[in-house]
């Protein structure tokens, strides 16, 4: 494992889409929706997940959750939270990396076609950054979908 001070070599690449291991499938993940929107080819309508490495960016980054709701949104594991109209997942990251240590959030998705199954050859062309650990990048099910606010929850997926 290579410990970088900085990112300075990728200083190139402005907003980076990332294709790696994520808690839960293979994800691209960057902080730029246009970049992993023209990826997917997807509609604009349709947003995307965003992870917080721990609750504290999650806070940080002026979200709230309702008190009753705090201790399952912290402690949750593989869960996507959806709250109006904002879905988001606190993950850490599995995988030691200066990127993911110094990005407190990032938009994620799928890496794959919308719509379609994991294809590595496409997946590797479309990423700027590829970090894999020795279980290479394994397609597994993606992650449990729970609305929730105030009063109720709704699992949906």
């Amino acid at each position: 494992m290579v410990f970088l001070k900085s990112t300075a070599r990728f200083s190139s690449i402005e907003m980076p889409v990332i294709l790696t291991q994520t808690d839960t499938t293979v994800g691209f993940l960057s902080q730029d929706k246009a970049k992993l929107y023209e990826i997917k080819s997807r509609p604009q309508a349709k947003p995307f997940i965003k992870v917080y490495r721990d609750f504290k960016s999650f806070i940080e980054d002026g979200n709230r959750v309702a008190k009753n709701r705090k201790n399952m949104v912290r402690r949750s594991k593989k869960t996507t939270f959806i709250m109006g109209d904002f879905s988001f997942r606190v993950a850490a990251s599995t995988l030691d990396s200066q990127i993911f240590r110094n990005t407190p959030w990032f938009y994620s998705t799928s890496a794959n076609r919308s719509g379609e199954r994991f294809e590595r050859v496409f997946c590797e062309s479309k990423a700027d950054i590829i970090i894999q650990d020795i279980n290479s990048l394994v397609e597994r099910d993606s992650s449990s979908l729970i609305k929730i606010n105030r009063k109720k929850r709704r699992k949906l997926r």
